[in-house]
């Protein structure tokens, strides 16, 4: 059964922090566990995030809360907009389907080449937010 679900994304700009915590209001509204890594990382507080020069321990924070989190998932949700997968959330669909987890892919209507073998591992592609839920049960049609 679907419960925890670890959502990937880039995070270069507000916009695709916004829309990744659409994603996640909508999926912790129907009740699922959500891990949104720039929101969610516990121990960290803002000031080791200011500047580009993170220091070792907080990188250390970082991988080591999304490894957990990516371990304790039950699905993956990634959003694959841009010029290309993101390169860290290309690395999460990876990580997910060494796991046997199932992974679904938000569009958000781009319509772009995607690299086959990252496109090889997502379970189903959804264009937007309002696709999520049925692409979920159909996943998981006991829960």
């Amino acid at each position: 059964m679907i419960k925890n679900i670890y959502i990937a994304g880039p995070l270069f700009n507000a916009h695709e922090r916004s829309y990744l915590e659409l994603i996640a209001a909508e999926l912790e509204g129907r009740g699922y566990n959500c891990f949104l890594p720039h929101r969610d990382q516990s121990g960290i507080d803002d000031s080791e995030l200011e500047g580009t020069n993170l220091s070792q321990g907080t990188k250390d924070k970082i991988f080591n809360a999304d490894l957990t989190a990516l371990k304790a998932a039950d699905l993956t949700v990634a959003l694959i907009t841009g010029q290309d997968i993101d390169s860290g959330t290309a690395a999460e669909i990876g990580f997910t389907y060494a796991k046997d987890r199932p992974i679904i892919a938000i569009t958000a209507y781009e319509r772009r080449f995607r690299n086959l073998f990252v496109d090889g591992m997502i379970s189903k592609t959804v264009n937007d937010v309002d696709d999520l839920l049925p692409a979920i049960s159909s996943l998981n049609p006991q829960g």
